[in-house]
């Protein structure tokens, strides 16, 4: 079968957020598939689509309703046709897929973990008793409380560039910051400490991008298929699993981190009480092709030991 490529005169739309992250990410989507294709920039469309998450920036996303917040109207633009392609930041997709749509093309993950910013580049435990940290993320303010229950965490919504604004604005001493959207954005100059797995284990899926389609779009699976990461899909399946099993939301405290080395995957995860005075950490290694099964097992052996009520927001 011959491959149906976009053209300018047909070109393939790219569905994205409309923050310069989401961009970014959507940019080197693109980028990958003229070069994998020998493809001219003009044969893409990047169509910049606003979320509610991203609308709505004075509220904390666990009262918005969880994940989707940054996906559901792309995902709708995907389904009626409006764009062909939906480029994604994985943490931020919910495990369960809309009928019609696939999620699975993955690009090579970025560094995974969190980087801590301060304006003067001070590390976590140099910031003095009582100081105020920036976050938005529940998991980030229940693994920061649990390490330093003196600290003030402070709501901390808006792109990479809007909490830097706001750092240096005075309303926060600290905050932080995914290292990859840091990459991606070239903020090299940005004073950063990064925050290592033994002190923090990261979001589910933090720093990769996904590529969701029609599951009818055989020629455009086909063409996905050049780009997909396949270490980075196993990782994925894995943590994903994890997430599900946990029925992980915006509202859950969960940290997870797959790490692939040869034919061996090592999942740690962790779960916290939304106020940081508790949290339960596991880990699990075994064969690659059975990450989606260890991830479910991880997560089970992790609701077993915290029993009833542990995620007081149920």
């Amino acid at each position: 079968m011959t491959l149906t490529l976009p053209t300018p005169a047909q070109p393939l739309k790219i569905g994205t957020r409309g923050s310069p992250l989401a961009l970014a990410q959507a940019y080197e989507t693109r980028a990958l598939l003229m070069q994998a294709f020998d493809l001219p920039e003009a044969a893409f469309e990047i169509v910049a689509i606003s979320t509610r998450g991203d609308r709505v920036q004075d509220r904390a996303l666990r009262e918005l309703g969880g994940k989707g917040l940054f996906s559901k109207e792309i995902e709708d633009r995907l389904l009626n046709g409006e764009v062909d392609i939906a480029v994604h930041s994985t943490k931020d997709m919910s495990v369960e897929q809309p009928a019609g749509l696939v999620l699975g093309t993955f690009l090579e993950r970025e560094n995974p973990f969190d980087a801590f910013i301060t304006l003067d580049g001070k590390a976590l435990a140099d910031l003095p008793q009582g100081a105020t940290v920036g976050s938005s993320s529940l998991r980030r303010k229940a693994q920061l409380l649990n390490k330093r229950p003196d600290l003030k965490v402070v709501e901390f919504r808006g792109s990479v560039q809007t909490r830097l604004t706001k750092l240096e604005e005075g309303v926060a001493d600290a905050t932080f910051l995914a290292m990859a959207g840091l990459n991606r954005l070239g903020y090299d100059d940005v004073p950063r400490q990064a925050v290592t797995a033994e002190e923090m284990l990261p979001a589910v899926a933090q720093g990769a991008i996904s590529i969701e389609h029609r599951e009818a779009d055989s020629h455009i699976a086909e063409m996905l298929d050049a780009l997909h990461h396949v270490p980075t899909g196993q990782a994925m399946a894995c943590e994903r699993a994890f997430l599900a099993k946990l029925d992980g939301s915006c509202q859950t405290p969960i940290a997870g981190l797959a790490q692939i080395d040869g034919g061996t995957l090592r999942l740690r995860g962790e779960i916290l009480r939304t106020d940081g005075s508790e949290s339960l950490m596991d880990e699990i290694s075994g064969p690659v092709e059975d990450g989606a099964a260890m991830g479910v097992e991880l997560a089970t052996k992790l609701l077993e030991r915290a029993g009833a009520g542990f995620f007081d927001w149920k």
